[in-house]
């Protein structure tokens, strides 16, 4: 009874001495005994922030570093169920994109696309792995999984008819944006941001140089735009009112009434801004019906879309619950706090 009493003794303070081990110098967090370094972090971080943003200091340093831990956490989580699915990318996967990225670009000019984002090929090729990977694994958990059914987009329709109505004509329209400070929001398939108004008006010339060469409008989008809500869309703003316009002031209105459908715009400065626009098509005022294909697409977009957004949601903190994470530099942060 004793000798069992001490052992139980001795086991309890080596779970608490575990419990408030000091973590590895170089590591910044562990999932699933993992680890995610600080030189890791520190080189993602640069790949997003390759110059500081404007008025930002230690504190808010930190607070950006915590928050993209955070996101590594996520993905490498993910990673890890990709792996035990066996849905990790291929050579010949990561090749083929990382070919899609440099084809655009000479030599020169991709070699300083890298340098600016303190990258390597290496560097390259291991985030287009974990990007096609962790794609596998969504379309493998998620997307096969969402179903629209024509009941459900009947159900909408006539629960939102008038949302349908346009009261006046609507014109569709989609656009490249480059700014001149980057927006930490932004996704872009290049992860790609000017930092400056130099870089900006170069990389809006060179898109604008790409479409007259006739490449996709919102190929290029996904590639290059700075705008957070569209970039990922191919750049389409949705239906825009034409009343709307006016709030553009009449030039720019003047401008996008005169673009016929599927012609891209000469460059638009605007303050700090460059943009790019492209008339997707119009639609005339009056009720539109469930029976127009346009409006079927529409709703069957509209509930995928937030089909896709709950299931993910969900998935990944299923996933986040059933992995054991250590943020070392979380509990670095609380801990130095006040001190």
């Amino acid at each position: 009874m004793h000798r069992s009493f001490v052992f139980c003794l001795t086991m309890l303070a080596i779970l608490a001495a575990s419990c408030h081990r000091t973590p590895p110098p170089t590591v910044a967090a562990e999932v699933n005994g993992r680890p995610i370094t600080y030189s890791d972090l520190e080189k993602t971080y640069l790949t997003q922030y390759p110059q500081a943003p404007e008025g930002s200091n230690k504190d808010q340093e930190q607070t950006n570093k915590l928050e993209l831990l955070n996101s590594m956490i996520t993905d490498e989580i993910l990673t890890q169920r990709a792996e035990r699915l066996g849905l990790q990318a291929v050579d010949s996967d990561v090749e083929a994109e990382v070919a899609k990225i440099k084809a655009p670009f000479t030599k020169e000019e991709f070699d300083k696309q890298l340098a600016d984002r303190h990258m390597t090929m290496d560097d390259l090729r291991a985030q287009k792995r974990r990007e096609i990977t962790l794609t596998k694994l969504i379309n493998k958990e998620i997307t096969s999984r969402i179903s629209v059914t024509d009941a459900e987009i009947a159900e909408f329709y006539n629960a939102n008819k008038a949302a349908f109505n346009r009261p006046e004509p609507t014109i569709r329209i989609a656009q490249i944006l480059v700014t001149s400070a980057p927006d930490p929001n932004v996704r872009n398939l290049n992860n790609n941001k000017a930092t400056n108004d130099g870089e900006a008006r170069q990389k809006i010339q060179d898109i604008a140089m790409k479409l007259a060469r006739g490449e996709d409008f919102a190929t290029l989008a996904m590639r290059y735009s700075e705008d957070p809500n569209t970039a990922a869309s191919g750049g389409d703003m949705g239906p825009i009112p034409e009343s709307n316009l006016d709030k553009a002031g009449p030039e720019l209105k003047k401008l996008v009434l005169s673009l016929r459908v599927g012609e891209p715009s000469k460059i638009i400065p605007g303050q700090g801004d460059y943009r790019i626009l492209k008339v997707l098509g119009r639609e005339p005022a009056g009720q539109r019906d469930l029976n127009d294909p346009r409006v079927h697409q529409e709703i069957h977009e509209l509930l995928r879309n937030r089909k896709d957004q709950l299931l993910k949601a969900a998935y990944y903190e299923v996933a986040r619950n059933s992995a054991k994470v250590e943020n070392y530099l979380a509990r670095k942060i609380t801990d130095e706090a006040g001190k």
